[in-house]
């Protein structure tokens, strides 16, 4: 009775039943760019696993050989000892834990099995994935012993880091130079997306920082199927290699731009210099 109460404990249920243990998962790391984790894809990719022995199908004997269950464990692949109220389990030393015996192994797979494989797959990758994210292909881990059904195999999406745009979850950011003079008076320029190029209209007096959100140019979700935004944020170039006359030029607008009217053309500038002296101001009259 205590056999029978410790059998079903440990798992053990009876002799001569052979545990069926499904082979291992397996792992891919892939690295994709950022156009493919949007728009999706498919790749091919080549893994290292545990394939089945086309020679003898698996069983790990030649054809024609006899299969027999190990007299040892009585088929089981286990030994277990049992001391008074404690019940011990263990892979039988013989049969290794296949739970045969078998008369001539399979030349192939040395009465493994399994053989150690390359095997290429085509792997779809869905639209809106990210860096993390796992995509499970059920039954193409390694291969089980004895027979026994194969794990999986789980691909780690990696995405390549973009050398124009940065991903937050759903929306895409990116800087957008533009030059002085557009900053000044407004014009229209071409904002790169990941559909191509768009047009968009920069109003006049724009200053360094100014974010432009351009809705559904961002990435669409695999859940909501939404799309994201794309957010530029605008950077007014200081112009540089100038020449003489063009320096000429610039001197004679900041001298224009200086004096009575500087709050009204450059207020920040012009609060900024009114806290400062405010500042020392203030510092003066506490020293004294």
């Amino acid at each position: 009775m205590f056999g029978d109460i410790f059998g079903d404990i440990f798992g053990g249920g009876g002799r001569g039943r052979q545990r069926v243990v499904r082979g291992e998962d397996l792992r891919y790391d892939l690295e994709i760019t950022l156009e493919e984790a949007v728009k999706g894809t498919t790749k091919d990719i080549q893994i290292n696993t545990l394939a089945h022995c086309d020679s003898c199908g698996g069983s790990g004997a030649e054809k024609g050989s006899k299969v027999e269950s190990c007299p040892h464990c009585h088929g089981s692949g286990r030994i277990r000892r049992q001391q008074g109220f404690f019940v011990s389990e263990s892979i039988c030393p013989i049969c290794h834990g296949s739970g045969k015996k078998i008369e001539k192994p399979c030349h192939s797979c040395h009465g493994e099995g399994r053989v150690h494989k390359k095997e290429n797959l085509s792997v779809k990758i869905p639209a809106g994935v990210d860096t993390g994210n796992q995509l499970r292909l059920a039954g193409k881990g390694a291969a089980g012993e004895n027979g026994a059904p194969a794990g999986d195999l789980y691909v780690v999406i990696h995405v390549r880091e973009h050398n124009i745009f940065e991903r937050d979850g759903s929306n895409l950011y990116c800087e957008v130079p533009i030059s002085f003079a557009i900053a000044a008076l407004g014009g229209e320029i071409e904002v790169p997306t990941l559909d191509g190029r768009v047009k968009l209209k920069i109003p006049a007096e724009t200053q360094t920082g100014k974010l432009f959100r351009m809705r559904g140019k961002g990435v669409s979700s695999t859940r909501s199927g939404y799309a994201g935004d794309l957010i530029c944020r605008i950077v007014v170039e200081t112009p540089v290699n100038l020449t003489s006359e063009q320096k000429e030029l610039l001197q004679k607008l900041e001298e224009s731009l200086q004096g009575k009217d500087l709050s009204k053309h450059a207020p920040k500038s012009s609060g900024f210099l009114d806290g400062v002296k405010k500042f020392f101001d203030n510092l003066g009259k506490s020293d004294k």
